[in-house]
């Protein structure tokens, strides 16, 4: 016997001399037939017509008819070689099979290949798997990885990285009232200081600190609720790691200039309620008038992208200087401050000359405070002067509007640094105030507090302070803006003419008091009363004082908020204290940019490869898929 065909767990074999179809004749052979051998009787069997099953598509694959064969015959076996079938006069439509059944042969007549295929679905038994569908497997298996590898890395890669955010806590202790900012920045640095910006501010109810002289224990309390509402603002995982700071500023000095032990109860006080409060203290001090402008500076040109290229000058065009950064004038209660680069450098005054290093670049800065020069102080000076001529108890000012009426106490009027030198016994303890209304009689005694009158450098502002001559464009925040903003003298668009806006003072002094209260019901009396002669200050400050002329005036833009923060020395304060926190690593990606592309173009390749030889192999000659099965 010799193996003609497996099918499964069955094989056929055939006696010597059979003959099997497709053979020519050859030795010991008739004609039309051959010997069969295993080889080609198996490529026979393969080759046997099988009829179609009528009404039925299916087909299994290897008994498909291909060609007619004339009748042979020989035995089936099992894989153990037991001899499971002989079959006889086989041919195309028919064959005898005959297995036996314990002691009886039972014999079928049929189609060989039919029972070949129900023998192998009853016995379970599979076809042999060929090579190239074992590589198919193995590449849709590959395929399968490669996709999930790139949808692991795509997501891995692109995940948001945590926020590390740090937040940071100033409170400006001013004359007239305490401001509590809250900042936040990334814990990584772009050129050595933190991008911080103003997410919230608390105005402290109540004066500012220095107005608790005579009730020092109440100056911290005052601070708590803004405390409180700073520690819902800040995360409270962050609360321990977040430094506060108290800068205090004129009120503070004047109060250290008059009564130093009362300066330092009213610090004691504030210092114990911040100690108390969740956050990292880091101190409360009096901060100079030099300390004062110069963080004022740096806020504004911060906030104006005139360090780096970036921040709100798309927004506000007009503040882009020709120089490369914007001077800053600060007002306030008690002091005013000019900071700015000037055009050539000088040491007439070095003591007015500071340096920083921000974002890499080192700056040379002129900045002077003038103390007793804010808008409250000014009025008590000119009160004080006035105050000298007058023969009795009254007093009439034509920087109140007309019909408004004030009494203010002597003792009160002499009582700090900036008006004490004036301090001379009175025939009367009080002084009423009656309003004129008249703004030139008002600027001409505003006027009186510059001196003007000696210059020990090449040129002064007033009272014989240097002042390099003025250079680019100005911001004018805190009360320059407060003021002006309150007379519609703010517009960013196109600053307006120095004409345009002293008309519009002189228009509002000269308006009766009873019709500017009832205009501003929602003002207080106290505040209203005032901005006539906050109006004319400024203008007196600006005009006289820094040399402010006609053709420069438009450089002057009053700054209340650039973006979302507050134009003041704080913000400046706080970008400065952040070069001291020491930066962190920042997040980064599981993987470097060079990894992740390369993973990305590896998976992507054995993909592409991985379907391209799928395709070919179901698209190559039919001559090249015989193995399979």
């Amino acid at each position: 016997m010799s193996t003609c065909a497996r099918a499964g767990g069955l094989r056929l074999e055939v006696a010597a001399g059979w003959r099997v179809p497709g053979r020519r004749s050859g030795a010991g052979g008739s004609a039309g037939s051959a010997p069969v051998s295993g080889r080609s009787l198996a490529a026979s069997v393969r080759g046997i017509p099988r009829p179609p099953r009528r009404g039925s598509r299916r087909r299994v694959r290897g008994c498909s008819p291909r060609r007619r064969a004339p009748g042979w015959g020989g035995k089936l076996r099992g894989d153990a070689g037991r001899e499971e079938a002989a079959v006889e006069n086989a041919t195309v439509e028919s064959a005898v099979v005959c297995r036996a059944d314990g002691d009886n042969q039972v014999c079928r007549k049929g189609n060989l290949f039919r029972y070949l295929c129900e023998q192998m679905a009853v016995t379970g038994t599979k076809p042999k798997m060929s090579w190239t569908r074992k590589i198919l497997l193995i590449l849709g298996l590959l395929s399968a990885l490669a996709v999930i590898a790139l949808i692991a890395v795509a997501v891995t890669q692109n995940k948001p990285l945590p926020k590390n955010i740090k937040y940071g806590i100033v409170l400006d202790a001013g004359s007239s009232h305490t401001n509590l900012y809250v900042y936040e920045w990334p814990a990584e640095k772009e050129n050595d200081t933190g991008v911080v910006q103003q997410v919230e501010v608390c105005k402290v109810e109540g004066p500012g600190i220095s107005g608790y002289s005579h009730a020092t224990e109440k100056a911290g309390p005052s601070l708590a609720q803004c405390l409180r509402q700073a520690e819902e603002v800040i995360p409270s995982k962050q609360h321990q790691e977040t430094p506060v700071y108290l800068g205090a500023t004129a009120g503070m000095r004047l109060l250290s200039l008059e009564n130093e032990s009362a300066a330092d109860k009213v610090l004691s006080s504030v210092e114990k309620t911040l100690r108390s409060a969740p956050f990292n203290f880091q101190g409360a001090r009096i901060i100079s008038g030099q300390e004062e402008g110069a963080y004022g500076w740096i806020t504004i040109n911060y906030l104006l992208g005139n360090f780096k290229q970036s921040g709100w000058t798309k927004l506000l065009h007009s503040l882009k200087s020709i120089s490369e950064t914007s001077g800053a004038l600060d007002l306030g209660g008690a002091s005013t401050q000019i900071t700015f680069v000037p055009n050539e450098l000088s040491s007439e005054s070095p003591k007015n000359l500071l340096n920083f290093r921000l974002y890499g670049k080192d700056y040379l800065v002129y900045t002077h405070s003038f103390l007793c020069y804010g808008k409250d102080q000014a009025l008590q000076q000119k009160l004080a002067r006035d105050l000298q001529t007058v023969e009795n108890s009254s007093l009439l000012d034509p920087c109140f509007h007309q019909g408004y009426q004030r009494t203010v106490n002597i003792s009160d009027l002499f009582k700090n640094p900036c008006t004490s030198a004036k301090k001379k016994q009175f025939p009367f303890s009080q002084l009423y105030i009656q309003g004129e209304g008249n703004y030139q009689k008002c600027r001409r005694n505003i006027q009186k507090l510059f001196n003007k009158t000696s210059c020990p450098y090449s040129s002064c502002s007033f009272n014989g302070i240097y002042l390099p001559p003025l250079q680019g464009d100005f911001g004018a925040f805190s009360a320059f803006y407060f003021v002006m903003n309150f007379l519609n003298l703010t517009s960013e668009q196109s600053p307006i003419a120095l004409d345009k806006v002293t008309s519009t003072i002189e228009s509002f002094c000269a308006r009766p008091w009873h019709e500017v209260k009832a205009a501003y019901r929602q003002i207080k009396e106290k505040y209203l009363s005032e901005y006539c002669f906050s109006g004319a200050y400024i203008l007196s400050l600006l005009e006289n004082g820094y040399e402010f002329t006609q053709e420069n005036w438009q450089r002057i833009h009053f700054l209340g908020k650039i973006g979302s923060s507050d134009a003041g020395w704080t913000l400046g304060y706080m970008l400065n204290l952040t070069n001291m926190i020491p930066a962190e690593e920042p997040a980064v990606p599981p993987l470097s940019h060079g990894s992740y592309v390369g993973l990305m173009v590896l998976c992507s390749l054995v993909l592409v490869s991985v379907l391209l030889f799928a395709w070919l192999l179901f698209h190559k000659p039919k001559c090249l898929q015989k193995g399979i099965v």
